[in-house]
Parts: structure tokens; sequence; C-alpha cells
């Protein structure tokens, strides 16, 4: 396998450099303990990258919740990016993505019976998730995108590396996409890389083995994401949905505001003939024009329209659905697909959900709430 090119802006790495500055030295006091960590009496597994940019991390944190929820009081923190409000929410089924943001609604509307919040301060929301009253309380805090916030410090760390960006081939922001020199994989307890091929070979392995270069304290898995039947958006007004294979003969329009969606595109490519595509930045909020730019895009294909199929994500569609100016005719045509978590190798499958099992039931058997 041919390394994927990771392009960087040379042009920028000046500023690079002074970046890395500053980022060290905020590493330096969080390791001298001149800035405080806190840790607290209940697992918290965080869930993060080193780099900007999507390495799908709510798909993880989606796996983590089917596997500790049948077990545990599950609840996810995240800051809520782009949202309008401030402060601790918690998040309902009901709750507007401007308010909350999309990735905690999308999550919230998927497990209904987890506690989702959202909160900048991290530390001041855990100590209020710790103040429920003890029938309610979480047993184990999921801290999604928190590899960075070094206020907390969790009980277990989970960082994620995208297998088509090598984060040992990418530089320091702005040249590159890393928000943290390479170093800060040290802090990781496990580390996945993601997005892989379902059929990665053994040389494969080696290279991200070796390229990563790990600690023997922590453990190296690959995953991959399986997606699922397309679902329509709006089912009210259209129930069929879609296996993949079926959008062979369709005119598919994938429309998504994601920070990686090519490896989508490539995957659509080679189920449909006929893909057209139009990208938005991530967690974009999309605006009359914006629509008005798909609907001339899916009129300008000359076929009957129930061979067109709008195609999105499940993140786009928690925006998507929210828009007052969508007409039905649209509605009609919008599809999501969702995606799960799949490990390249069975065994790690059993293997990663061992050791998440065993570090919550022990760290629950050292570590005792106080009682209310």
């Amino acid at each position: 396998m041919e390394m994927p090119p990771v392009h960087t802006r040379k042009s920028l790495q000046p500023l690079a450099w002074l970046y890395g500055i500053g980022v060290n030295f905020r590493n330096f006091l969080f390791n001298k303990n001149i800035l405080k960590k806190r840790s607290f009496p209940i697992p918290v597994i965080c869930v993060g990258n080193l780099t900007v940019g999507g390495t799908g991390k709510t798909p993880h944190i989606e796996y983590l919740i089917r596997l500790l929820a049948p077990k545990y009081r599950v609840a996810v923190l995240s800051r809520g990016y782009k949202r309008s409000s401030r402060g601790f929410r918690i998040v309902e089924s009901n709750s507007r993505v401007t308010e909350v943001g999309d990735e905690p609604l999308q999550l919230k509307r998927k497990f209904p019976d987890t506690m989702v919040v959202v909160d900048g301060n991290r530390v001041k929301a855990i100590e209020k998730l710790l103040t429920i009253e003890k029938e309610e309380r979480p047993e184990v805090i999921l801290l999604d995108d928190g590899f960075q916030h070094r206020y907390v410090q969790p009980s277990l760390t989970i960082l994620l590396v995208d297998s088509n960006r090598p984060v040992f081939e990418d530089k320091l922001l702005p040249a590159g996409s890393l928000r943290e020199p390479l170093k800060g994989k040290e802090r990781a307890s496990m580390v996945i890389v993601t997005k892989c091929n379902p059929d990665m070979q053994p040389i494969d392995f080696r290279i991200y083995t070796n390229g990563l270069n790990l600690f023997a304290y922590q453990d190296l898995f690959f995953t991959s994401f399986q997606y699922g039947m397309a679902r329509p958006l709006f089912p009210e007004l259209q129930e069929e949905e879609y296996v993949l294979d079926d959008l062979r003969k369709k005119h598919v329009f994938l429309v998504t505001g994601i920070a990686s969606p090519q490896p989508l595109a490539d995957k659509l490519e080679h189920k449909t003939y006929n893909l057209y595509t139009r990208f938005f930045p991530d967690h974009h909020a999309f605006s009359e024009e914006d629509i008005l730019e798909v609907r001339e895009m899916v009129a300008s294909v000359d076929v009957d329209e129930d061979e067109k199929i709008i195609l999105t994500t499940e993140k786009d569609a928690t925006r998507l659905r929210e828009l007052p100016f969508l007409e039905e005719e649209m509605k009609k045509m919008l599809y999501y697909l969702p995606i799960r978590v799949s490990f390249v190798e069975e065994n790690d499958k059993e293997l990663f959900n061992q050791k998440i099992l065993k570090h919550v039931r022990n760290h629950q058997t050292n570590s005792r709430l106080p009682e209310r």
C-alpha cells in the first residue's frame, strides 16, 4: 500500500514553529503541574485526536455507548461546537441544534436513554454531574474531543488518528493539521487508526505500527466504517430505504458539511454510476442560498425525479431537519447514511471491549463516589 499523501503548506512553517512554541509551553505547564489537572472518582474515558478535522470521534463515542450502556449509566460530555448557548446544558431529544450543537443532538436522538450534556468548562460540568442524585448519577463519563482539554485528567484516553492522513507525516498548524506535536500521543492509553480499508494487508499494519512507534503500555487498534442503509430524512413523506447497492442506477447527489467528505465520496463512486457532490465546511449552517444551489444542481440533471436521491450524513441530517425553508419535493429526496465502527481484525474487537469493560469495572471498585 502506498502511504496516503499528506499535503502541508511549507510557506506557513514559520507560523507553525511559533504555534509549536506556545503549545509546548502549555503542555510543559501541565506536565509540571503548574497548570492543575483534576481527576474524578468516576471512570472518565476521553476520545480525542491530535489533528483538526474528522477522525471519526462521534461513531467511536457511539460504539462506546453501545458497549457500556447495557451495564452502566453513561453520560457524554461535549463542548457543543458552534452552539449559540453558553455554560452547562443538558441535551434533550427536542433540543435545537443551534442551542446544543449537531453532534451532541445526534447522539441524544440516537440514544435517548443516555445523558448528553454540553459545557465548555469540562471540570465544572463533571462536578455538576457528580451532584446528581445517586440513582440517576452517571457511572461512566465519555469525554468527547477532550484530548487537548488537559484540565481534566481522564482515567483512560483513546486517541484517534485518520488512516487517510498519517499523523507521523503531518505538520503543526497552520502548515499542517496537527493541534500539537506528535509527542502528545504519549498521553494516550489506546490509539485507534480509523477509516481503514477493511481489506488491509499485513504491510499496511506495519506501516502504521512503525510510524506511530507507540510505547509498550499503549494498545493499537484499527477500525473501519460500515455503512448502513440509506434512510429517509423525513420518513413521514418517504418510507423507502436503500442498501448501497440499490443506488447503482440512481443519480446520487452527495451534499455534506463534514471535515473529511472524500472517503464517503470515494465509497459512493463504487456504488453508483452517477455521483454529484457539493461539499460545505464542517458543521456548516445551511442557508436558503445553499439549498437553492443544491436544488439547481439536482434540477440540472435531466432524468425523472424518482431516479434522483440527495444523500447526506447523520451529522448533516441533524441540521437539515430543522430548516424551515426546505420544500416538500426536496424533503422526499433527502436521505442520510448511518455508519458504525467495525474493527478490521475481529479479535481486536473482543480485546478492545474487554479492556474498556475491565477499566470501568476496576475503576469503580477502587473509587467509590461519596453518598449524598
